[in-house]
């Protein structure tokens, strides 16, 4: 790939809509769309920042193509740090490709996925945390999901990782004036320096990791599974939860034979809930074959949602259930109690050992927003909604944060047991790289192809 030259994409989804957006990056954008663009002025003479209206025309033929306007945007204030031209035309498919194709034949390239935003880490507009964020909010799957990778966008973890790696820098500075003068004798001093300040670096490291669940629930979402008996109400409990007709729902046992997916935003956490079928012996081939799918949807859950009929006394295959369950984060649901109870909620807490239970009706509605509250509680410990902090919900970023952590502590464990300051200045300096990789500082073009390729054509 040569980042030099000049590249063209679809900016917006391909299908009819009311516009349609092409955009071009690279230092011939300007001249390159001039060639094909007719309006009053020449693109090439025009102001930065502004909207030009006019035609886009094949030069061969002298045939309009498309009725559009051009937003010329001159380098570094663009997307890219690069001069952008952006051709807003009609929707559709036809004359958008047609469009495309005329700027790629009078001298721009096709961009390879996320290349605008590539290009934009690599003129230094956004560091590689601020990138990885754009396909997050692009993403996004609730609102606080989209406000988590906002955050990210506008550089809130990049700022942490800059100050911690500058106080890394200082740590450096200080050990290398201490050997290259050790006539001072101020090694003791320089040691209990290193000490404190790498203890503050790995405290502040922790904070970090330690909204990484959070984080990492909202952007990937959690994956929830409503087990229990046939009958008991899954599917009636799947259709409430996500305010649709999902699946079917009818008093014969059985109905639901296999796993029925359905992604909801559950107060700002988004929910990849799974309705599974009655786990119950059959003879059915479908129905056991549906049996054990549950199981197995059961075993890769983040959350179980384990529903019992308190119109109904409990039978062993409820007791097994609830002691397969006793592993996972486990929400028990007691349903039904618009019906007479058959079911005390003392003796389900006496199986449950401290499992939190729920009462409700998914017919009536009873229960529902206190079972809200509690996957809310559960994982978020009552909601990050106005809370300040920065949560770290990329994998890649997570790792980095831990083999920092490890390579600070290990510097503080060699100052500690009196190693001499040019060792722990090697750990120092192995955590100031890795917190660097996070933010794009020396990594390497196989890591930023493979993170570039996430993107969409067009980003």
């Amino acid at each position: 790939m040569n980042h030099f030259d000049t590249v063209a994409a679809i900016a917006t989804a391909l299908g009819e809509g009311s516009i349609a957006i092409i955009r071009v990056s690279g230092s011939e954008a300007i001249p390159i769309v001039d060639k094909i663009y007719r309006g009053r002025q020449r693109l090439t003479a025009v102001d930065s920042h502004t909207f030009n209206y006019g035609h886009i025309v094949d030069p061969e033929t002298g045939e309009a193509v498309d009725e559009v306007f051009c937003a010329v945007l001159h380098a570094p204030r663009t997307y890219t740090g690069e001069h952008v031209v952006e051709i807003q035309g009609h929707g559709g498919i036809v004359a958008v490709q047609r469009v495309l194709r005329l700027v790629l034949n009078h001298g721009a390239r096709l961009a390879e996925p996320g290349e605008f935003t590539k290009r934009a880490f690599l003129s230094g507009r956004i560091d590689l945390s601020q990138a990885e964020a754009v396909i997050d909010v692009i993403r996004s799957k609730t609102d606080m999901a989209m406000k988590l990778a906002m955050s990210q966008v506008e550089g809130q973890l990049s700022g942490k990782i800059r100050s911690l790696r500058q106080k890394m820098v200082e740590m450096m500075a200080h050990i290398e004036v201490t050997i290259d003068y050790p006539e001072h004798d101020v090694e003791d001093v320089t040691t209990q320096h290193v000490i404190a300040e790498g203890r503050q670096v790995a405290a502040e490291i922790d904070r970090l990791l330690a909204g990484a669940t959070t984080g990492k629930i909202l952007r990937e979402g959690l994956k929830t599974v409503i087990i229990g008996k046939p009958n008991v109400g899954k599917s009636s409990l799947l259709n409430a939860l996500s305010r649709s007709n999902r699946a079917i729902v009818t008093d014969i046992p059985g109905t639901t034979r296999d796993i029925l997916e359905e992604m909801i935003s559950l107060r700002g956490i988004p929910l990849n809930i799974i309705d599974t079928a009655g786990i119950r012996e059959t003879e059915d081939v479908v129905e056991k074959i549906g049996v054990e799918r549950s199981r197995s949807a059961m075993n890769q859950a983040d959350l179980v949602l384990f529903m019992v009929d308190a119109s109904r006394p409990l039978e062993a295959v409820d007791q097994e259930l609830l002691a397969a369950v006793r592993h996972y984060p486990t929400i028990l649901i007691q349903n039904k109690l618009d019906l007479p109870r058959r079911v005390e909620l003392q003796e389900l807490r006496q199986l449950a050992e401290g499992m939190q239970i729920v009462e409700t009706s998914v017919a009536t509605g009873e229960g529902l927003e206190q079972l809200e509250a509690a996957v809310e509680e559960l994982f978020l410990s009552g909601g990050i909604e106005g809370k300040e902090g920065t949560y770290v919900s990329n994998a890649r970023h997570v790792a980095l944060l831990e083999k920092g952590r490890r390579e600070m502590l290990e510097a503080i464990q060699s100052a500690e047991l009196g190693m001499t300051l040019d060792l722990v200045a090697v750990d120092v300096k192995n955590c100031w790289m890795s917190l660097g990789e996070v933010i794009g500082e020396a990594v390497g073009d196989d890591l930023l192809d493979q993170i570039f390729s996430q993107f969409c054509l067009g980003k």
